[in-house]
């Protein structure tokens, strides 16, 4: 058992680490960071809209001298969940990779409000994600992109702690990365990890997310703050490798057999991963599992809202309740 229990804000790991935790873990709930050395602070990401990213920043303030002032906000990647409050951050050097910075404008907090709004207008697509993400307001977000950009690796010096930025995508995203801080042995995955709750690959390859799991595998770190869910260790990365590699397999039989990926995606035996949150996030992984075994050199463009009519009928078929049916009830946002 983690010795961090899984409840909202700062948790302080150890030697100028910090994780900051927003339960329940599922769409929209995200995880963010802090390393702090001296007056020296690096932020790893920001939440899904302005209030949720200024109560953070207020917590940190208000129990980390050094976050007065953020010096580097590094995101790992372009999900809005990880980047709409950047705004927020103001004078900070922002840190990304290449990928991250092609992908910014896929989310656009605009568009996600309008669907909110008007869901019906959507039909079972704009339902699902209505009911995604209705806990959130996009209202007065700025997108403010990553002003720096790496490839493969980059180190940041956070006071005088050595900060290793590390390229693993595409795999979730089009630009995941990892941030690792060596010599207290913690790394901050964004959404290489989702613990306790089903992953989602928008992008892949996912043998590339596979490999970004091993990497992290084969790191000298004790404690892992994953994109979603509670603060984590190398046995929670080892099984959702696991899991990506159990639906790979299940998937590349069914697709040699000539399956569609939907038809797959009810096909599959999740296993022991059935019970897991957001189950219904196989049917993207299972689409951009069948787009790898086509080695398709450019991923096909998608419908402006895809999948999620189709994750709302896998999540109906499954007998699931509504996404934020349980924690709404009783969490403190004020949502």
């Amino acid at each position: 058992m983690s010795k961090w229990q899984f409840t909202k804000g700062l948790h302080e790991i150890g030697n100028g680490c910090w994780a900051y935790l927003v339960p329940d873990g599922s769409w929209g709930w995200s995880n963010a960071g802090i390393v702090t050395d001296g007056e020296s602070s690096l932020l790893v990401d920001t939440l899904f809209d302005l209030k949720l990213t200024a109560d953070m920043l207020a917590d940190m303030r208000a129990s980390i001298p050094a976050a007065g002032e953020i010096d580097v906000l590094v995101n790992t990647h372009a999900d809005g969940d990880h980047t709409f409050g950047n705004q927020l951050v103001d004078g900070a050097r922002i840190i990304a990779t290449q990928g991250t910075v092609d992908d910014f404008d896929r989310f656009d907090p605009a568009v996600l409000a309008t669907i909110c709004a008007n869901a019906e207008e959507y039909g079972t697509a704009g339902a699902f994600m209505k009911e995604c993400f209705r806990p959130f307001d996009f209202s007065g977000i700025t997108l403010t992109p990553p002003t720096e950009v790496f490839a493969d690796n980059l180190t940041v010096m956070v006071g005088e702690k050595k900060v290793e930025l590390i390229e693993v995508g595409p795999a979730h995203s089009l630009g995941d990365a990892l941030i690792l801080v060596p010599e207290d042995k913690v790394v901050y995955t964004g959404d290489i990890l989702f613990t306790e709750g089903t992953p989602i690959a928008w992008y892949g390859p996912v043998a590339r997310w596979i490999n970004a799991c091993n990497t992290i595998l084969d790191m000298d770190v004790d404690v892992v703050v994953a994109g979603h869910g509670p603060i984590s260790t190398k046995d929670d990365v080892r099984r959702m490798r696991d899991y990506l590699i159990h639906v790979t397999d299940q998937a590349r039989s069914r697709y040699e057999a000539g399956m569609d990926y939907l038809s797959a995606a009810y096909d599959i035996d999740l296993g022991e991963y059935q019970d897991w949150n957001d189950a219904e996030r196989v049917v993207v992984t299972l689409q951009t599992l069948f787009d790898d075994f086509d080695n398709a050199p450019e991923r096909p463009t998608r419908v402006p809202i895809p999948y999620f009519a189709e994750m709302k009928a896998f999540r109906d078929k499954l007998g699931r309740g509504p996404v934020h049916e349980a924690y709404c009830a009783a969490c403190d946002t004020g949502h």
